[in-house]
């Protein structure tokens, strides 16, 4: 594996595994929640440390009693998780109360990321959001803050006013879709990017030039995505619950991507 520092000094694996779809019947986002950890306990023997969820995933729980099965120690860990998304302004003493319950869920007394999961249309609400999460920094019970799916006005007005830089900006990235412009402007004010669903939406036609790619490597095109991301120093979290599928998206360091493939693919 290979890491990345955050501007907290934090060092975190380039790649991760997406968990909302697991612990679930029927792997299905929407669905019970089962507490089937076996997908989790694949990826983990496999060699995941990175594991991404969410308060709105509802299988926090899954995931902090798969690290407890795993028997491997909580410090070899990087748990990321986020607050409720999509419901906009939440007051303090409810943030105070979604932490908390995110430690209990997640059977930990810190965790090591936690992210604003959405934005929504009042900067100043977003910015006394984040400045609770400074707090628990503060605290030493959050260890790095960041946000998800911010655009460049977004993340500028909470770069003006914080007092702990975002340390993380998770965002949709794949291709057709690689945002390349937020992902610059990330980097050079010192935010590493995230990827979410990295392998999502790709079509026919872009398949079989990834895949064509892939062959001169000897890779597949799911494994050509990641090595372009992770070489421009974007942090992937493809999801698979397949073994060989997880034991595939890791594989991706023993190949140099030419000049031409790259160009190839940043047209997509």
């Amino acid at each position: 594996m290979k890491y990345i520092k955050l501007n907290n000094n934090l060092e975190i694996p380039l790649i991760g595994i997406g968990t909302n779809t697991f612990g679930k019947v029927d792997n299905q986002y929407a669905a019970e929640i089962n507490y089937d950890t076996k997908e989790l306990d694949t990826a983990i023997q496999v060699g995941y440390r990175l594991l991404d969820t969410a308060i709105a995933y509802r299988n926090e729980e899954v995931i902090g009693l798969a690290v407890e099965k795993s028997g491997i120690k909580r410090s070899d860990f990087i748990l990321t998780t986020k607050l409720p998304g999509q419901v906009g302004y939440i007051q303090k003493n409810e943030i105070i109360d979604a932490v908390n319950q995110s430690l209990k869920n997640l059977k930990t007394n810190y965790i090591d990321i936690l992210l604003m999961h959405h934005p929504w249309d009042n900067n100043e609400e977003m910015l006394s959001v984040y400045q609770v999460l400074e707090e628990f920094v503060n605290k030493r019970i959050i260890k790095a803050i960041g946000v998800s799916n911010f655009n460049n006005e977004q993340l500028k007005y909470i770069l003006d006013h914080c007092q702990i830089k975002p340390a993380i900006n998770q965002i949709a990235s794949y291709p057709g879709h690689w945002q390349d412009d937020l992902i610059e402007f990330n980097q050079t004010n010192g935010i590493v990017v995230q990827a979410w669903s990295p392998l999502n939406r790709v079509t026919f036609e872009m398949k079989n030039i990834l895949q064509d790619i892939g062959k001169k490597h000897d890779k597949t095109w799911a494994q050509v995505i990641l090595n372009y991301q992770v070489r421009r120093g974007v942090v992937v979290i493809p999801k698979s619950h397949r073994l060989e599928g997880q034991k595939e998206n890791l594989d991706i360091f023993d190949f140099e991507l030419s000049p031409e493939d790259i160009n190839r693919i940043k047209n997509l």
